[in-house]
């Protein structure tokens, strides 16, 4: 949690910068501020807190399923809301529920396969029940993270979302970091590995998944989750001389497999066509 304070407030001050020179005028509003702590909170602090101590308990393998699984999850909760929030009202020129629903699903579980042959899992439990209620957690927290997200681009700049979510994501990591042991001074090269997960992976990673985020909603921006894992044993495979196994390549098949039939979902909210 220390490392997870560290790197986000690196991006903290990043996003500062970026956002005093796109929304310099933008200010928060007191009825946005359950939905930012929220957020922040959901998909950064408790996020890192369960992945963390889940990937700890656990093989990455199955913690790569975990992941895995949150566009599934998203998918799920969120067909669920539309169909909570339309009634029984049918919309003129609705698309089927096959498009609206069935078919992101095949495409999520296809993709989910895809990750489980990438990350060369062998379907043998070898982590602790707590490692997998980490893990849970982890995945639950993101989807939460997602839908608290969504009803903020209505009225405020993506810059300015991801800035707020980030200060109060790292002031969540405060108190957690009182009960660790006290760390050594890190060595430069550290520094340089926290200046690349403050810069790419916490300021600018979620800035970019804040546009996916508006732009495709929330089931359909998820799965895109799933790409991690085949981008990882690709970048092995060119920049390690690592090589790919054939269930490997065919995994990364079925991951972009699955992504394409996500998308053919109708509407930009991937599931309720406004």
């Amino acid at each position: 949690m220390t490392l997870g304070a560290l790197r986000f407030a690196l991006a903290v001050v990043i996003l500062f910068f970026i956002k005093r020179k796109i929304a310099p005028e933008e200010k928060i509003e007191k009825k946005d501020i359950p939905l930012l702590a929220g957020a922040g909170v959901t998909g950064v602090t408790l996020y890192f807190f369960f992945e963390n101590n889940g990937v700890a308990l656990t093989s990455a393998s199955e913690a790569s399923i975990f992941v895995g699984s949150i566009p599934v999850i998203a998918m799920i909760s969120e067909a669920a809301w539309g169909k909570i929030s339309s009634g029984s009202k049918k919309k003129e020129n609705q698309p089927s529920l096959f498009f609206i629903t069935v078919l992101p699903g095949i495409g999520a579980l296809i993709s989910l396969a895809g990750v489980a042959l990438v990350a060369g899992v062998s379907f043998a439990l070898s982590g602790t029940a707590l490692g997998y209620a980490y893990m849970s957690g982890c995945c639950v927290s993101w989807v939460i993270y997602c839908f608290l997200t969504r009803p903020l681009f209505a009225g405020h700049s993506r810059i300015f979302i991801v800035f707020w979510q980030s200060l109060v994501g790292f002031i969540g990591f405060l108190p957690f970091t009182f009960f660790e042991p006290p760390w050594k001074m890190p060595g430069l090269d550290v520094w340089g590995h926290l200046l690349f997960l403050g810069l790419f992976c916490s300021a600018l990673g979620y800035w970019f998944y804040a546009m996916a985020l508006e732009e495709l909603g929330v089931g359909r921006a998820t799965i895109f989750i799933n790409f991690i894992p085949v981008v990882s044993a690709i970048g092995g495979f060119f920049v390690l001389g690592e090589r790919l196994k054939p269930l490997q390549w065919l995994g990364a098949t079925l991951v972009l497999a699955g992504v394409y039939l996500t998308m053919l979902a109708p509407g930009k909210d991937g599931f309720v066509n406004d």
